[in-house]
């Protein structure tokens, strides 16, 4: 009789720490099917850049800090814990989260979206880039072609708005 209660006891208490207890505003503003709203940090509109503007300051400069307003083209089928966005020069840029803080919504492709946090040119290893293939649902041969490292954009947000509209 008492294994049953402690056996019980410690099922309720693994159940209860199992939930997710996350403090982040993951879905703050995400209303059924619309993936809008805010989150990881609150952040506002004021100061962005263009994505033009982005990609010259990141020719110039190491690392670009700020916010940047662009439109969401794919999202992580898993969690949604990376997104890219399309640059104007043909390039994509991947956008990841701060300390892997928060993620946005997996249906939230081709929505209008600004970030903040800080942006780099950087060089991705294989192993990543078939990290990233899985995470994006490709086929066993997609992610098998991918045999060299990558020079590409990457911003670490650390805030995202997800709009309705631009």
């Amino acid at each position: 009789m008492k294994k049953n209660i402690l056996y019980s006891i410690l099922a309720i208490i693994l159940l209860w720490s199992c939930q997710s207890q996350s403090t982040e505003k993951t879905n703050e503003g995400v209303d059924g099917d619309t993936p809008t709203g805010y989150f990881g940090e609150e952040i506002n509109d004021s100061g962005v850049v263009s994505l033009t503007q982005l990609v010259s300051e990141l020719q110039v400069n190491d690392e670009f800090e700020g916010k940047v307003v662009g439109e969401i083209k794919e999202v992580c089928a898993k969690k949604g814990c990376w997104m890219t966005i399309d640059l104007p020069n043909g390039q994509t840029m991947r956008v990841t989260f701060k300390d892997y803080g928060f993620f946005v919504p997996l249906n939230s492709q081709g929505y209008p979206v600004v970030i903040e946090g800080v942006a780099s040119r950087k060089v991705t290893d294989v192993a990543t880039l078939k990290h990233y293939a899985e995470d994006a649902g490709k086929t066993k041969e997609e992610i098998e072609a991918i045999t060299e490292p990558k020079q590409e954009y990457a911003f670490e947000a650390i805030g995202v708005i997800i709009r309705e509209d631009a």
